[in-house]
């Protein structure tokens, strides 16, 4: 179920955005759908997520007609905020929206596309667990207008997959590829690495099945242990051992090897594809601090320097929704030097990187050692941009912490 909502100031009953928020009409924005279920917990994930033992007061099979009221609520919002813009970028994320028919993620689409509208070659992502792809499903996706499945391989060993806590069998990736290619849908495959007792070799192999199914695009996340999941508490009681930072380090190195040699290039610190046509617009607006509405239980939105959040149980999402109230928790206003510090430490992650001239102080004298360190390209330093080498990829956060000294 993850961790605690943020603290912040009261959101209105009605979500109605401040006064004085100046909204960019002509600016990109995006759309998050936030599908909360799962069959089972994963060990290490800290998502707002809850299997069918935990929804309590909340029904799945209502769920894309809850959201599709929390949709048309923000098209009132923004109408009085300076007006709706079509989304340039969807995601269904979660959770597992695969888990819902693909008629209930259409329907949610189509609320999108009636309240605010889908911009013309719009990115349209879901999240899919590979159990849960056929035939059917990706062709009902493609016809409701998704462009795009991101399939959560994390592994290629049983045992590994097993040590994650994964359910899905293996030989079902390419199955969920192969359907989403006959359907006419770009493809991205997540990958995890650094789980208890998973070896470089057992990586290699994982990649090596991975680029062999030539995905589009392919995404590599070191395994995080965060507070209050299964595997901290398995790791606070010895059970298994902390991962090894060193050992990440060298399974991403042999990602980037790998991934590079097949032809991916890398666009962040953990995403690879094959050429810009296959980036994640909607990863990539989030790190370049676009405009964006997140919906459902728990969802995360910023427009114009606005960010709120909304309750985290989909119990208490569907009783504001049925009372015809906005389901935000609460919300803040960062100041600009907090916005500064994000941005930093969003845009440094991608490769087009940040300017400059964007660093200041003492983070700016900081550039030419960051240089001399091997953590920074010199030569687009010199161009007057802030990018990482891959041994500065490996560390971002010590890069951050002397831009923003």
């Amino acid at each position: 179920m993850g961790g605690p909502l943020p603290l912040g100031d009261p959101a209105p009953v009605d979500g109605r955005l401040p006064g004085d928020l100046v909204v960019d009409a002509d600016a990109d924005f995006g759309v998050y759908l936030h599908v909360p279920f799962c069959r089972v917990r994963c060990g290490y994930c800290d998502f707002n997520t809850y299997t069918a033992s935990e929804l309590r007061g909340a029904r799945q099979d209502d769920f894309a007609d809850t959201l599709a009221a929390e949709v048309r609520l923000a098209g009132t919002v923004m109408d009085a905020a300076g007006g709706r813009r079509a989304a340039s970028t969807v995601f269904f994320g979660g959770g597992t929206p695969t888990l819902l028919p693909p008629g209930d993620l259409a329907r949610m689409l189509d609320a999108v596309r009636e309240e605010f509208g889908i911009a013309e070659g719009a990115e349209v992502t879901v999240e899919a667990n590979p159990d849960t792809v056929d035939d059917a499903v990706a062709g009902t996706l493609a016809a409701a207008g998704v462009t795009r499945l991101s399939i959560g391989m994390q592994s290629a060993r049983p045992h590994v997959l097993a040590a994650l806590d994964r359910t899905h069998d293996p030989a079902n990736v390419s199955t969920a590829v192969s359907a989403a290619r006959r359907a006419g849908l770009d493809v991205s495959v997540d990958l995890i690495y650094g789980a208890p007792g998973e070896s470089l070799d057992d990586w290699r192999a994982s990649l090596e099945a991975a680029t062999a199914l030539e995905p589009d695009h392919v995404s590599a996340y070191a395994l995080i242990v965060e507070d209050g999941t299964k595997l901290a508490r398995q790791i606070r009681s010895g059970v298994v051992a902390m991962p090894d930072d060193d050992l990440q380090a060298d399974m991403y190195e042999l990602a980037d090897d790998l991934l590079a040699a097949a032809g991916y290039d890398w666009y962040e610190v953990s995403n690879w594809s094959r050429g810009v046509d296959h980036r994640s617009r909607h990863n990539l607006a989030y790190w370049r601090g676009t405009d964006w509405w997140g919906f459902g239980p728990g969802a995360h939105s910023h427009v114009a320097g606005l960010r709120w959040w909304n309750v985290k149980h989909p119990a208490a999402y569907a009783q504001r929704l049925a009372a015809e109230e906005s389901p935000a928790a609460a919300r803040e206003r960062p100041d600009e030097t907090a916005r500064r510090l994000e941005s930093v430490l969003l845009r440094s992650r991608i490769r087009e990187g940040l300017a400059v001239s964007e660093i200041l102080g003492e983070g700016r004298k900081a550039v030419a050692s960051l240089i001399a360190d091997g953590l920074i390209e010199g030569a687009d330093a010199v161009r007057g941009r802030i990018v990482l080498t891959r041994r500065g990829r490996l560390l971002a956060d010590a890069v951050v912490r002397a831009l923003t000294a």
